[in-house]
């Protein structure tokens, strides 16, 4: 896939996977073996992935420290005729990972940008939580402080979407409880370790799951899943 100078190069966002490493598809394995080289946000975990699959390209890191630096440098080699694939340490790039900078500079430049799609954690922890998928909002991480958190939450009290958060496992039990506070008892999931030996899907209201994760703290990477506001709520 390297082109020489007479040609632009381009920028491949590639999925991998969320925790099971046989979620990896054919195609996102033949182009990161393809690619001129490959930006990675966590170098460590994509080795594991590459070894996996016999991938030997360079790899250079990118993450949210170097980002905007970094992606000049990646525009700058594929204007010079080189294909970069872009992954973060799990699932899909871009959501709630670092890229956007990277896949902006390219597209104003005038670079093909191909998905490569694949596992993303809050899709697959909204398939699976009984709760209504369409139409869903994805947030992400939470502030950290308290007094953030609890007003972005209050924000989202009269959305009438699913709502879609990534959670620490330290901070389980406080954003549940937060969540409890500002969008009332409403149904939720909470997902974690999606796809690998300890998968579990918790399902109940805020306060049960709350309460559950007061008791026993989940462990692992969480996505949790908050039903929309219902007209009955008022």
């Amino acid at each position: 896939m390297s082109t020489n100078g007479s040609r632009k190069g381009r920028l491949y966002v590639v999925a991998t996977p969320i925790g099971n490493l046989d979620d990896m598809t054919q195609r996102a394995v033949e182009v990161l073996r393809s690619c001129d080289v490959i930006a990675s946000e966590d170098t460590r975990r994509t080795r594991k992935l590459m070894a996996r699959y016999s991938i030997d390209t360079p790899l250079v890191s990118y993450h949210e420290h170097n980002e905007e630096r970094a992606a000049v440098a990646f525009v700058e080699r594929m204007v010079g005729g080189q294909c970069v694939a872009l992954v973060s340490d799990a699932g899909t790039p871009l959501i709630s990972d670092p890229g956007y900078r990277l896949v902006r500079l390219a597209a104003e430049e005038g670079l093909d940008v191909l998905s490569v799609p694949g596992p993303s954690a809050a899709t697959a922890a909204l398939s699976v939580s009984g709760l209504p998928p369409i139409p869903f909002r994805f947030e992400g991480f939470l502030p950290r402080k308290p007094g953030a958190r609890l007003r972005r939450l209050e924000g989202l009290a009269d959305v009438d979407a699913t709502l879609v958060f990534y959670v620490s496992p330290h901070r389980a039990v406080a954003v549940l409880r937060d969540m409890y506070d500002a969008l009332g008892d409403r149904p939720a999931a909470l997902a974690r370790e999606l796809t690998k030996v300890h998968e579990e899907v918790l399902r109940g209201t805020l306060s049960e799951l709350a309460d559950g994760a007061s008791a026993r703290p989940p462990r692992g990477e969480i996505v949790v899943v908050v039903e929309g506001r219902r007209k009955q709520r008022g």
